[in-house]
């Protein structure tokens, strides 16, 4: 596998190096030494799938505030979406700023979203599905989120938005007075 960090502290791209012959292709997703520098001794203690059926439908933007906060690795099994992060780490030099990319299964890339950012995605096809590895279990309590059209952060998504659930419509607005997330061991 190749890890590559990207422009904001602490965010990797994560390319497969599949194998390949006339039976098709084998891939590791996974590998703890391989992930043992950019885990930073945490381990993966949940494993989620989704399959979201709508071109254009967005899920997000989620997180989970300390002492739950989580950090997130995900992989496009099935079809391709417009994966995007935001930045709400307290003093951070990329504060409110976000990152997308597109996953798919043809280019099998993995986003490492670390603690502290806000994430989700677009849907670019019917039926697309997700495999998001977690280094803590959901906690109802310290859930969070962020609007997906937060004109504080403005995400800028590719396509015509088609379909968002209740829930991720409610996140409120970003206040003028969000200074951020502190984590655990952060000044």
């Amino acid at each position: 596998m190749r890890i590559s960090e990207l422009p904001f502290e602490g965010v990797f791209a994560i390319e497969p190096e599949p194998v390949t012959d006339h039976r098709g292709i084998f891939v590791r997703i996974f590998c703890r030494n391989e992930f043992q520098r950019i885990l930073n001794g945490r381990n993966i203690v949940q494993i989620n799938h989704s399959m979201t059926r709508q071109k254009g439908s967005i899920r997000g933007m989620h997180f989970q505030y300390p002492p739950k906060s989580e950090i997130k690795m995900v992989k496009c099994l099935r079809g391709s979406v417009f994966d995007v992060m935001i930045d709400l780490r307290k003093d951070s030099l990329t504060f409110l700023k976000w990152y997308g990319k597109i996953l798919s299964a043809e280019n099998m890339k993995m986003m490492f979203i670390p603690e502290g950012f806000a994430h989700g995605f677009q849907a670019l096809e019917k039926n697309c599905e997700l495999l998001y590895f977690h280094t803590e279990i959901y906690s109802p309590e310290h859930e969070g989120g962020v609007r997906y059209d937060d004109s504080k952060v403005g995400i800028k998504w590719p396509l015509e938005i088609a379909h968002v659930s209740e829930k991720d419509q409610t996140h409120p607005l970003m206040s003028e007075d969000f200074s951020g997330i502190v984590l655990a061991g952060s000044p």
